[in-house]
């Protein structure tokens, strides 16, 4: 479980990053991965 959220913080500090430079294709594929890990995270949680 630990794991998984430290996975999504990263997919996150990533998403803003990219988002600062303005690389949206980078950018939406960060979010996509963010949006796998809290699922999985929501998924082991029950």
């Amino acid at each position: 479980m630990k794991e998984l959220i430290k996975q999504y913080e990263t997919a996150k500090n990533k998403a803003l990053q990219f988002m600062q430079k303005g690389q949206i294709n980078n950018y939406f594929n960060a979010l996509v991965e963010m949006n796998y890990y809290k699922k999985m995270i929501t998924v082991s949680a029950n």
